[in-house]
């Protein structure tokens, strides 16, 4: 098994999600717990010096000029985990979860935050051991850390709290005991250490970047096999066209659909006819497509900076340098992800499109609302009716939570991000966009069945193929939401993209293009 090195190697979303899944095992290596040892000892310096630090030998927030003695100071870290474990509503997905253990101890073993090597140990013991605890979805105002889910997050280092185990949920306090293991005594400034941070933010956002990837990889092959269905022209996805206008999401994306529907019978079977040009969901999908993989680029980018980062407050460089400033705050990748919640949206929303184009019936050979025989059936009427109301929802959640800003801590804490509901609702986009993409493939699979015998290149007739091996051609109102579902979890499995990239290795065919390695790593 593959290994990393918390605090010293190179972290990357796919990494944590390796480590998150049991594929990578993270390890602490004898230089990283030196540094560790190095950064505690700095604070036990710091607290028999008695000079006032803030969060060391300091009240918290507002209290940040009330002096506590030393012998208080380990109340003192406790007493900010009961307090500030606040959060409220369902717990956030286990997975996520185990994310926040990982960027957190990637960040404390950074040896800039005083933590003792043993709650490290504590921490990686939950990560190996898949103890992960149960932290609500509701609280984090992701400015001063997300204070109150990484509060709950390590509750039960000090035996309180909750945490999953298997598919059960158990009190961390008899976790523990069958395990034989006592809770641990927090050193000074450890609970700030564990709670300053924005890893709330930043493993919603290892999420999102993943779920956001698949999207708009299967938005190129929804969107290519419409196009084929609808009979679309291939011209506005000519290489010399996009040269003009070089961004590298929009060349991506106008190469691939180019080499998708490579030696494409149904498209050649066209090439000479008189219409000018198509509608804006066919011939603009690099445009829009395009732009929301550069903000699916620009997200990468700032998310990996992120979960490299020191985001501890203060930080200790040694006993008479530490610094008290905004490191915790979460703006820097707040902003990127309402960007990207609206990236995903625009992905949804010209797909909506698509769909309804597909019904209209003013592509010869393919009848309106794609079935032979209506009037006594509806065809595909409806399903468009819930990709409407879908991308109508997520419209209403691409208003930017980082726009809002609500003073808390007595005015100490005047400006916050609010970057953990824009993760959230980032993520809640991506999923209702897998199912409008599903629906798509549904109805694009009808449009294609018109054609015949008639077929595409070897990629999008093995991807087509695939679907039919799933969901058959319609010729009469049916119960349809069992297909969607089946569509759906055809666009979220990713297994479409893994069959076009075999196909194309086995017959030889390009399907990378010369941006995949931006596109195509995370």
């Amino acid at each position: 098994m593959k290994t990393f090195q918390y605090g010293q190697q190179h972290l990357t979303p796919s990494i944590a999600l390796g480590i998150a899944r049991g594929e990578i095992r993270g390890i602490l290596t004898p230089e990283t717990r030196e540094k560790v040892r190095v950064s505690a000892a700095a604070i036990e310096k710091i607290v028999a010096n008695g000079k006032p630090v803030y969060g060391i030998n300091t009240g918290f927030g507002p209290l940040c000029t009330t002096l506590i003695s030393p012998d208080q100071t380990q109340k003192l870290q406790e007493n900010l985990l009961k307090s500030h474990a606040v959060g409220v509503g369902e717990p956030i997905p286990v997975e996520i979860s185990k994310l926040m253990l990982i960027l957190k101890l990637h960040a404390l073993a950074k040896g800039y935050s005083g933590i003792q090597e043993q709650t490290l140990d504590r921490i990686l013991w939950h990560i190996e051991n898949d103890i992960i605890p149960l932290v609500p979805k509701q609280g984090s105002l992701g400015a001063s850390g997300d204070l109150a889910p990484l509060s709950h997050l390590f509750l039960p280092l000090i035996g309180l709290g909750k945490v999953h185990v298997g598919e059960k949920i158990l009190s961390a306090a008899t976790v523990l005991q069958e395990h034989h293991l006592s809770p641990i005594h927090l050193g000074p400034k450890e609970g700030l250490g564990l709670i300053n941070g924005t890893q709330f933010i930043a493993a919603f956002g290892v999420k999102v970047l993943e779920r956001f990837y698949n999207i708009l990889a299967h938005a190129d092959l929804t969107g290519a096999m419409m196009l084929e269905g609808l009979l679309g022209s291939i011209k506005p996805f000519s290489a010399e066209l996009h040269q003009l206008r070089p961004y590298a999401g929009n060349q991506h994306v106008a190469q691939t659909i180019l080499n998708l529907l490579h030696e494409s019978e149904i498209v050649h079977s066209h090439a000479t006819c008189a219409r000018v040009q198509d509608p804006y969901s066919l011939r603009c999908m690099p445009q829009v497509h395009g732009a929301s993989r550069n903000a699916w680029l620009h997200l990468k980018q700032m998310l990996e900076t992120e979960i490299n980062s020191v985001t501890d407050n203060p930080v200790v460089f040694d006993e008479n340098h530490t610094i008290s400033g905004g490191n915790f705050h979460g703006q820097p990748i707040a902003m990127p992800l309402d960007y990207a919640c609206l990236a995903a949206s625009e992905i949804g929303n010209i797909s909506d499109r698509r769909i309804y184009l597909s019904l209209e019936g003013d592509t010869p050979g393919v009848p309106k609302l794609l079935l032979k025989e209506t009037g006594l059936n509806s065809g595909f009427m409806i399903p468009q009716y819930t990709t409407a109301a879908l991308a109508s929802e997520n419209k209403g959640l691409c208003f930017p939570s980082s726009a809002d800003s609500i003073p808390t801590s007595l005015g100490q804490e005047d400006h916050v991000s609010m970057g953990s509901i824009g993760a959230r609702k980032a993520l809640q986009v991506i999923e209702n966009v897998e199912k409008i993409l599903g629906v798509e493939l549904f109805c694009a699979a009808q449009a294609v069945d018109f054609h015949a015998p008639m077929k595409s290149g070897k990629i999008m007739t093995a991807l087509y193929e695939h679907v039919r091996t799933k969901i058959k051609h319609i010729t009469e109102d049916q119960i349809m939401y069992e297909d969607m579902e089946t569509a759906i979890e055809i666009i979220r499995s990713g297994e479409l993209l893994i069959l076009a990239r075999e196909v194309a290795k086995k017959e030889e065919l390009e399907f990378e293009t010369q941006w995949s390695g931006d596109f195509d790593r995370f």
